[in-house]
């Protein structure tokens, strides 16, 4: 397999396409393409690699097999590799999972716009608008169900290490920049996912690109 993604800096979709081929065990290829740069129109429709997803990352390469969107590309790999893998085996659990995965994929526009993801930056009174702070107190009020009723078996959202972790990553490293404050128990959580061993991997390579994307660099404005 391989797996062509964005600047790890920058792209949170790759980030989560990546860590889903790092949850199934499977060896894969990592092909990096530098976004938002001058030549990527250019770039993005030269490379054969990108082109079924119209330019768009992250997209999976399994033989003749072509997946161009994170969530798809969990549950490509599940069907690979056992989908207990990737989502909890009890009915309930994996309900609430699947559907907190959908929200975030579909949602939470007002803070994906005014917090892009940038894990070098730190940004102290970042000035979060009014929908920005309903998406986030909505994604914690997500994570607090989660961990009330399935967070027993470990740290994580529903205990172990799963789709929903995977999906909700880069929100931690949104919630870390704009040093958005949170309760305790969100706290506990978002350390675990930080410190986890793919996130800290993915951290180091993000600080030593050299792509710097202006766009993405101003603080967060209401």
């Amino acid at each position: 397999m391989k797996l062509i993604i964005g600047n790890k800096n920058y792209s949170s979709w790759s980030l989560r396409g990546w860590l889903a081929c790092k949850q199934s065990g499977l060896p894969f290829e990592e092909i990096t393409v530098p976004l938002y740069g001058e030549d990527w129109d250019a770039e993005k429709k030269a490379r054969d690699e990108i082109a079924p997803s119209s330019g768009k990352v992250p997209v999976l390469w399994d033989g003749d097999a072509v997946v161009w969107d994170s969530v798809a590309i969990i549950e490509y790999l599940a069907d690979k590799v056992g989908r207990e893998r990737f989502w909890p085996k009890p009915d309930d659990a994996r309900a609430m999972a699947r559907s907190m995965v959908a929200e975030m994929h579909s949602g939470y526009l007002a803070l994906r716009r005014e917090c892009p993801m940038n894990i070098r930056r730190r940004v102290e009174g970042a000035q979060i608008g009014d929908e920005a702070k309903a998406d986030i107190v909505r994604i914690l009020t997500l994570w607090a169900e989660a961990r009330a009723r399935f967070g027993r078996g470990g740290p994580f959202l529903f205990g172990t290490f799963c789709a929903a972790d995977i999906i909700y990553a880069p929100v931690v490293s949104r919630f870390i920049t704009y040093e958005v404050p949170v309760p305790g128990f969100a706290v506990a959580y978002m350390q675990a996912v930080w410190e986890h061993e793919w996130l800290q991997a993915w951290i180091e390579a993000a600080e030593n690109e050299e792509w710097v994307v202006e766009q993405f660099e101003a603080p967060a404005k209401a």
